[in-house]
């Protein structure tokens, strides 16, 4: 089944529409062709109202539609109420929505007071033990009993009371029975959301959104795509609205590409009717992100069908698979065949950074655009076999092309799939700029749009940046959106969350002091979670994890192993260093080998 009505073209998908709060009233509807609606979250701990109004009042000023707080008991649930009564009190009327782990009394008590309550499939009525188990049809089917007996008192209230729900899975939180059954897999994320979709139906309640998230890029791409494919074919009237984000992305520039790369390339391809953008950063910030990213989309996707319109793509969406490809020289290095995704650069941005940078840097040019024996094509076209000399020969889409460079590169790909070639491919984040360069803040999110996507359809052998005009930064720019898009690993990886009233510790102070001891650590994978929701399953492919165990206590973990347990938090960095040391990932950093 499709996961989009077109992947060359912007088709919005068309969902039914879900209403949190009364309309007039400061409700918004989600889906049915309406603006994608922009929310965050609270940072601030649920029971101190006056912060938690405060915190929900400058969201509103900067433009966010829906604001969710954590709920982690009944006790933090019940002061929801206080919440709501002061907010109103003072005219905002902005729906409030629950985030509920765990706890289904907390979930029934928050329903009482919000517009919205969000619930995860993976630990409502399930537990998660990491514990291995086969179960048998019969078994299983006992379990989803068990599910329903949990969850169908909170949809039946959500229905009474009419408060919609979020169904939101989370790569790091599926069930044990959902991974003994389908393993740390998109299916399994897919296949857990839809237990709790048909206890809904069953109940005839239908004002509910779905989510997917993860914090890899591409696997949060491929479990949104699986979804939509199989609401499709459960049928017309599983058309329920989408929430998008890319959980615990982080900070910073990271955070960002991280997001855009997720986010962007769904909203491209006509999915998500609301976004929210996790950093690890204050909440208003995440939603400039989010006015910044949806405005870029109508300029990073096609409006209208292009010319030569594929019936069957040259990849396959729901599973990452880097595209075949032929080996060929770029001088010094080589790309395409098994060689890492690599960075080419205009002579320009040669001359302006090579004698600022080290010869040991990971980040530096290689290849020069002009230098290269490069062929430029148009694959809005029929293309010969004669005009590509072998298969060795460098391609790309030829400057200057009306598509957008996603929709012109995945024609190419198609074209020469058709042919039957294995040409490796130079990717480019524009095909025209304008005489006013773009801000650095729109530049890297169209350049990780754009670039994200192709690369995430595993298309790509080598990646030409030239939206950001310094030279400096495009060039780092370049490097970070390989690594958030996984293709390579030229510094440490950290997983953050983006805090809320769980959180056990300051995130984004910790975070900092984490990673200036730590940012040195090539192909090293580090977690900084705030509390134990996501934290052991979102850290599972993680190397070393720091997460926030009970108020001032760290646990530490490899991979999803805790080792260490409530160790203050004032010695937790140290033994973090100590831990990394052990397991022989440690080595002392280098000077600098870039200025900025």
């Amino acid at each position: 089944m499709p996961y989009c009505s077109s992947p060359w073209f912007h088709n919005r998908r068309l969902t039914r529409e879900v209403t949190v709060g009364t309309l007039g009233m400061g409700g918004v509807v989600i889906g049915g062709g309406h603006p994608v609606v922009r929310q965050s979250m609270l940072t601030c701990d649920t029971m101190d109202t006056e912060l938690c109004v405060q915190q929900t009042l400058e969201l509103v000023a900067v433009g966010c539609e829906l604001v969710r707080i954590t709920a982690p008991t009944v006790k933090d649930a019940a002061n929801l109420e206080s919440i709501v009564r002061e907010l109103r009190k003072q005219g905002c009327l902005v729906p409030i929505v629950a985030d509920i782990h765990f706890k289904p009394d907390a979930a029934m008590e928050a329903v009482k007071w919000v517009e919205k309550v969000r619930v995860n499939p993976g630990n409502y009525a399930d537990k998660k033990k990491f514990a291995v188990k086969e179960y048998g049809d019969a078994e299983y089917a006992e379990e989803l009993r068990h599910v329903e007996d949990a969850f169908a008192p909170l949809v039946l209230e959500a229905r009474r009371r009419n408060c919609a729900l979020r169904i939101g899975t989370n790569h790091g939180s599926l069930s044990d029975r959902i991974m003994n059954r389908y393993g740390d897999t998109p299916l399994g994320m897919v296949e857990s959301a839809l237990e709790f979709a048909r206890v809904c139906r069953r109940h005839d309640y239908h004002n509910f959104v779905f989510s997917m998230k993860s914090s890899n890029p591409k696997v949060m791409i491929e479990c949104y795509r699986l979804l939509v494919s199989r609401l499709e074919a459960e049928g017309p009237d599983w058309n329920y609205p989408i929430h998008l984000g890319v959980t615990e992305a982080g900070e910073g520039e990271d955070g960002r590409i991280k997001s855009a790369i997720g986010i962007g390339s769904l909203l491209c391809d006509g999915l998500g009717d609301t976004i929210r953008v996790s950093l690890t950063e204050d909440s208003p910030r995440e939603i400039a992100v989010c006015n910044d990213l949806l405005a870029q989309i109508p300029f990073l996707s096609a409006t209208q069908p292009p010319p030569f319109t594929p019936s069957l793509l040259a990849w396959d969406p729901f599973t990452y698979k880097r595209r075949e490809s032929a080996e060929a020289s770029l001088g010094d290095v080589a790309c395409g065949g098994e060689q890492t995704v690599r960075v080419v650069v205009t002579q320009d941005v040669f001359d302006k950074v090579t004698p600022r940078i080290s010869p040991k840097a990971d980040v530096k040019p290689e290849a020069i655009l002009e230098d290269l024996n490069l062929l430029e094509l148009d694959p809005t076209r029929e293309i010969s076999i004669e005009s590509i000399p072998c298969e060795t020969q460098l391609v790309t889409v030829q400057d200057g092309l009306r598509l957008p460079p996603i929709t012109a590169f995945r024609l190419l790909a198609v074209r020469l799939a058709r042919l039957g070639r294995r040409n490796p491919i130079l990717l480019k984040d524009c095909f025209t700029w304008g005489p006013v360069p773009l801000s650095p803040e729109i530049a890297l999110l169209r350049a990780a749009v754009t670039l994200g996507s192709l690369l995430a359809d595993g298309i790509g052998d080598a990646i030409l940046l030239r939206g950001e005009s310094g030279a400096g930064q495009s060039l780092s720019l370049a490097f970070n959106i390989l690594q958030a898009a996984g293709c390579r690993s030229f510094k440490t990886d950290y997983v953050a969350c983006p805090s809320c009233g769980r959180t056990l510790f300051n995130l984004q102070t910790v975070t900092a002091r984490i990673k200036a001891r730590t940012e040195h650590l090539k192909g090293v994978k580090i977690a900084i979670m705030g509390c134990i929701v996501n934290g052991p399953g979102e850290m599972a492919d993680a190397d070393f994890g720091y997460v926030g165990g009970a108020p001032g206590k760290i646990n530490l973990y490899v991979g999803k192993k805790p080792v260490k347990f409530n160790i203050p938090e004032a010695e937790a960095v140290d033994l973090l260093i100590d831990l990394i040391k052990e397991h022989h990932k440690w080595f002392e950093p280098e000077p600098a080998t870039l200025s900025a």
